[in-house]
């Protein structure tokens, strides 16, 4: 015996059939810019410096605010966890094992002698492993490799900045570096959760960051951000809102807006869940051929981005990834850079 269905039901079961294959058909489409946590030195950016002429100190004059230069202790050594074993190393012998490991030994003198201060400097004031080591020789603290690291030029960075490290108020500080700003650093409290703010870590213009990764876009399809957003979202995702941005302007805070409601998320969570390369990103969804953009309440639109429309620099000048404990700060380097 046949069924008959009732008008409204089939109206309930048209209209779900047609939210489902809309959902289904649906593209997260992300514009981003930067690839890494955005706090302190850009490579890319010292790159665009070095080629416009300025020299390591200036680099990092610019970079790490309200520092000077300063000199590492006399027969200073770093603990390097190494796989399982814990390596004590002379300063300068572990600079030299880093820096082609964080930076091309290609690129320009004066970005290899900024990255040589940071890398001396951040080994210095890191603490990953309490009072057992210094630093880990992976991407959780910045990248050793040894000998097989060195080169003509960045031991030629490393001898021509010997000792020297990044100080405010004269003490060494911490000096995390990443790999592309997208055109404006971040503050460091706005990236890492629980950091303390920093005079000298705190959001600046990078107009000469270029690179491979200074904007992107992604393409996500509806069930791609429900599968890697499981276990957060309540009911079928809708889309995502974006409430609050840091100075650069990378996500602070945003709500993924389900079927069943709102859910919290903070710009870090968002980023590595949904692998961006970095916070700092603008959402629409288009479906067939028509794109809308996703709301927005931080106030800083996509229109007033500091990102150059033009990908040339805005104007002329003279990692660490961060703490542990810190969120994922979207895709990068090492905690160094």
């Amino acid at each position: 015996m046949l069924t008959r269905i009732s008008p409204l039901l089939a109206s309930l079961l048209a209209a779900l059939w047609l939210s489902v294959a809309c959902a289904r058909a649906s593209t997260l489409v992300v514009a981003g810019a930067g690839d890494g946590h955005g706090v302190g030195m850009s490579q890319e950016g010292a790159l665009g410096y070095a080629d416009h002429g300025w020299s390591y100190s200036a680099i990092l004059a610019h970079y790490y605010t309200h520092t000077a230069l300063g000199q590492a202790p006399a027969g200073a050594k770093v603990r390097v966890l190494i796989g399982s074993a814990i390596r004590t190393l002379p300063l300068e012998t572990y600079v030299r094992g880093v820096i082609s490991a964080e930076m091309p030994a290609s690129w320009p003198l004066a970005a290899l002698e900024a990255q040589a201060v940071a890398v001396r400097t951040y080994a210095l004031t890191a603490h990953a492993g309490g009072s057992r080591f210094d630093v880990y020789s992976d991407t959780r603290s910045q990248v050793y490799r040894g000998p097989a690291a060195e080169t003509a030029s960045t031991n030629a960075a490393t001898s021509a900045t010997a000792g020297q490290i990044v100080t405010y108020n004269g003490a060494p500080a911490i000096t995390y570096f990443f790999a592309n700003s997208g055109g404006h650093t971040e503050n460091v409290q706005n990236a890492f959760l629980g950091a303390a703010p920093q005079p000298w870590l705190v959001g600046v213009a990078d107009p000469y960051d270029q690179g491979p990764l200074h904007t992107w876009t992604l393409s996500l399809s509806f069930a791609a951000v429900a599968k890697d957003l499981s276990g957060l979202l309540r009911g079928d995702f809708r889309g995502i809102e974006v409430l609050r941005r840091g100075v650069s302007p990378r996500i602070l805070s945003a709500s993924i807006l389900c079927s069943g409601g709102r859910v919290s998320i903070s710009g870090g969570e968002l980023a590595s869940r949904l692998g961006l390369y970095d916070t700092w990103a603008y959402f629409s969804v288009k479906h067939g051929a028509s794109e809308s953009p996703e709301p927005d309440r931080s106030g800083q639109s996509a229109a007033s981005s500091p990102v150059p429309a033009s990908g040339a620099p805005a104007g002329a000048g003279g990692g660490a990834q961060g703490p542990a404990g810190a969120p994922e700060a979207a895709a990068g380097g090492s905690v160094a850079g």
